[in-house]
């Protein structure tokens, strides 16, 4: 099993449970790892492709491998730009999905920041007051 797949399958797995978020999963599974959340993210979407793909890795060049074709006639252009159109619809969401992540991560971020705020003023105001007295 690569590590991609292992990722993959632990995300999948906390997502399944109901009780975490996506988001959450990732910085869970982060703190397990001693990895960064991006490293991970991007072991988990790699796996992603592979299914996608029908379980074939992405060629070398990190696309996927075309066939040779002796001529192009207008119906096998037709049928690329096709596909090369599905791709980029694909390539959207996966785009949005990551997007949404960041948006979710950087929320809770903001919400912890926020709920420590008065603490740590007040800390940090504290420790002013006794330099100034020692002053």
């Amino acid at each position: 099993m690569t590590k991609a797949q292992e990722v993959y399958e632990q995300i999948e797995a906390m997502i399944a449970s109901g009780e975490v978020k996506k988001a959450d999963a990732f910085k869970t599974l982060a703190e397990q790892y001693g990895q960064p959340v991006d490293s991970l993210r991007g072991a988990y979407y790699q796996h992603k492709r592979v299914l996608d793909n029908g379980g074939t890795p992405p060629a070398s060049g990190g696309g996927t491998r075309r066939t040779r074709r002796r001529e192009t006639t207008s119906e096998t252009a037709v049928e690329s730009a096709i596909a090369t159109l599905r791709r980029a619809i694909d390539s959207i969401d996966a785009e949005i999905e990551v997007a949404k992540e960041r948006a979710s991560e950087a929320q809770a971020e903001y919400e912890a920041m926020q709920a420590s705020a008065d603490e740590r003023r007040t800390a940090i105001e504290e420790k002013i007051k006794l330099l100034e007295q020692s002053a």
